[in-house]
């Protein structure tokens, strides 16, 4: 926890606090705190800051409903900035973008791998993909393929996973024994968003899922827990 007290404000009692998604590590925004902001933040557990324009202390989300739950906040080694780790529940910025940092200057470098089919990092596709799954959960809107699978119930979750599944591997193994990657790619992304869909019918978050897989890298282990005597296999 951090003390209030080794932080150093500056002349105008303010500290820059970097707001950071906790899930995908992509910045979100850049704001200031002030003693007061930085206190009801730890205490309430979601962003507080100080408005240098308006001069006025304001909570992330008052109006917009976009709330940030803050799951650490860490300062720098100065002592001078503070890096705030949250979990967003929408956009971060005032535009509607999901981050104020949606622009960029001068041309960026062309990535290798350029001919791969489009898409943002994998950690910022999957939590809007979860962000949109879980806001299908809440609101229910009607059309939606996701709404239709939340009120069906688990027993239908279940079967379409089984499904997808089944028809990955029909896709690994292709029509002549060779993989088709193209079917794979395909199914392999309806099998993940179904398995999202379930984690949240049953209540369990990606980050337990993702610190499930971390724990087994941290030990060289990728392998399911199948019981006593299970021989391990190294990663």
């Amino acid at each position: 926890m951090i003390d209030p007290e080794a932080v150093s404000f500056d002349e105008k009692g303010l500290i820059p606090a970097v707001v950071q998604d906790a899930r995908t590590g992509e910045v979100l925004t850049v704001a200031y705190m002030n003693r007061e902001a930085l206190e009801r933040t730890l205490e309430e557990k979601e962003t507080w800051f100080w408005s240098r324009s308006r001069a006025v202390l304001w909570h992330k989300g008052e109006t917009s409903g976009n709330t940030q739950r803050v799951v650490e906040v860490r300062v720098d080694c100065d002592g001078d900035a503070l890096l705030v780790r949250v979990e967003p529940a929408g956009p971060a910025c005032h535009t509607g973008e999901r981050t104020c940092f949606y622009r960029s200057l001068g041309e960026p470098e062309e990535e290798e791998g350029a001919d791969r089919p489009p898409g943002g990092p994998p950690q910022t596709v999957l939590a809007e993909l979860w962000e949109t799954i879980d806001e299908r959960y809440r609101t229910r809107p009607e059309g939606s393929y996701t709404t239709y699978l939340f009120e069906q119930g688990l027993d239908k979750i279940l079967k379409k996973i089984g499904e997808e599944a089944t028809e990955t591997i029909v896709a690994a193994k292709g029509k002549t024994g060779e993989p088709d990657l193209a079917e794979v790619r395909y199914e392999s992304a309806d099998l993940l968003y179904h398995l999202m869909v379930l984690w949240r019918q049953v209540g369990l978050q990606p980050e337990e899922v993702w610190g499930e897989l971390q724990g087994r890298h941290l030990v060289k282990d990728v392998s399911p827990r199948k019981g006593p005597g299970f021989k391990r296999r190294d990663q």
